[in-house]
């Protein structure tokens, strides 16, 4: 059975960094795209960033320049956050997919101004 384990999260200032960690336990295909998504109170999910088996990374415009993605292999990903906005505030997500498709129960960020 796999399980993905969101760790990291917290609470914030504005301008301060955060950086989250996802641990996959179980058997993950190691061709599996990652990624993070998040969702903010009232606000539907959204992805933040993507990286694929290959480290080919994909951003959305909110957190381009700010935010970086990176994994170690299929089973530890990562989310370095920077210059953080109370924008930025929400549950984070970790998710593998292309085979199964999996989620982690998510992280809480909070960023206050």
């Amino acid at each position: 059975q796999v399980q993905l384990v969101e760790s990291g999260g917290g609470l914030v200032q504005a301008g301060e960094s955060l950086r989250l960690s996802c641990a996959a336990s179980g058997s993950i295909h190691s061709v599996n795209n990652m990624g993070w998504y998040r969702q903010a109170p009232g606000k539907k999910r959204e992805l933040v960033a993507h990286i694929t088996s290959g480290g080919r990374t994909n951003y959305a415009d909110s957190v381009k320049g700010r935010f970086a993605i990176s994994r170690d292999n299929a089973n530890r990903l990562y989310l370095q956050m920077n210059s953080l906005k109370p924008e930025d505030t929400a549950v984070y997500y970790c998710r593998s997919w292309t085979f199964g498709d999996y989620w982690g129960q998510g992280t809480h960020v909070i960023v206050s101004s």
